[in-house]
């Protein structure tokens, strides 16, 4: 495999990571510059080493790995992206959690890491069965898991640029918009 297959494959691996920050853009349109900055790191990160785990250890757990990816994405997305659908709506008709209290002003959502790691697990699993074939065919995996890398993080800093922009656009519906992309994407991969 030449650069520029890896290149692409890079690209069709980040397609899932860069939805995901576009829809954080959206859930968390206050959120401060260097957490978001952790989008682009961790879901390269993330894209870059499940193709390394795939090459070294694929063998062992390619077989399942593969098999339950689909299921186990819808799960982590699909709960996520339908807790952030709950939370709009109710934002939206003023219900639940994040109406303003009186005397307390909005609630503030934050972006925490741990769901940031959930999301870049979540989004890479496909990376892993890359790694298996990867082995198949004999290609030097270390520069190829690093293309792969660097190209996730790029799609992502397009998609918070993306985000920004699209979030004021959509406005209060965001959040909505941000988790219905979040349950497609579990779909997808379960489906595919």
């Amino acid at each position: 495999m030449g650069i520029v297959e890896i290149l692409v494959l890079g690209v069709a691996l980040s397609a899932d990571a860069f939805a995901v920050t576009i829809s954080n853009t959206f859930v968390y349109p206050g959120e401060a510059k260097a957490r978001l900055a952790l989008m682009p790191v961790l879901f390269g990160l993330f894209q870059g080493l499940m193709p390394l785990l795939g090459y070294f250890v694929g063998g062992l757990a390619a077989e399942v790995i593969e098999e339950y990816s689909g299921v186990i994405t819808l799960i982590i997305l699909g709960f996520i992206g339908g807790n952030m659908v709950r939370e709009g709506v109710c934002a939206l008709l003023g219900l639940g959690d994040d109406a303003d209290e009186p005397g307390n002003g909005p609630a503030v959502k934050r972006l925490t890491i741990a769901t940031l790691l959930v999301q870049a697990i979540a989004t890479a699993i496909d990376a892993f069965a890359v790694g298996v074939s990867l082995r198949a065919q004999a290609v030097a995996i270390v520069p190829s898991s690093a293309v792969i890398a660097l190209t996730t993080a790029a799609c992502c800093v397009i998609a918070l640029l993306i985000g920004r922009k699209l979030g004021e656009v959509l406005g209060d519906r965001a959040e909505v918009a941000g988790g219905v992309v979040l349950i497609i994407i579990g779909l997808k991969a379960f489906f595919a």
